[in-house]
């Protein structure tokens, strides 16, 4: 990708080589255009970032985080910034993910539709 730092597409391959449960069961309901008809992409860089899944069309990020992203000051930070570069941030924990597949899918569709 043209203006990407090597080291971040170094990490968003390493972090595609190696997803979470969480990320795997969400990249199942998000591939291959199944909600929506949107297309996602998954580790995509958005330097200096690299988002766990990204919908280009209408710049919308979904991350998937675990226990240690609680009460962080540096996602607050990382969603600020994105917000500022025209991206929607959606968050969910792990155990929705796991736990509530269909109701997260539901809320990712409400978000794209309404972009």
């Amino acid at each position: 990708m043209k203006g990407v730092p090597e080291s971040t597409l170094a990490k968003a391959r390493t972090l595609r080589r190696d997803p979470t449960p969480a990320e795997r069961a969400l990249w199942r309901l998000l591939r291959n255009r199944q909600v929506g008809g949107f297309k996602f992409r998954r580790q995509h860089p958005v330097p200096p970032y690299v988002l766990d899944f990204a919908c280009l069309e209408v710049c919308v990020a979904v991350e998937c985080d675990g226990e240690q992203h609680a009460g962080s000051p540096r996602d607050a930070q990382r969603t600020v910034y994105l917000e500022t570069q025209d991206w929607r941030v959606l968050r969910f924990w792990n155990h929705e993910v796991l736990e509530n597949p269909e109701g997260v899918a539901e809320t990712i569709l409400a978000c794209l539709s309404s972009r």
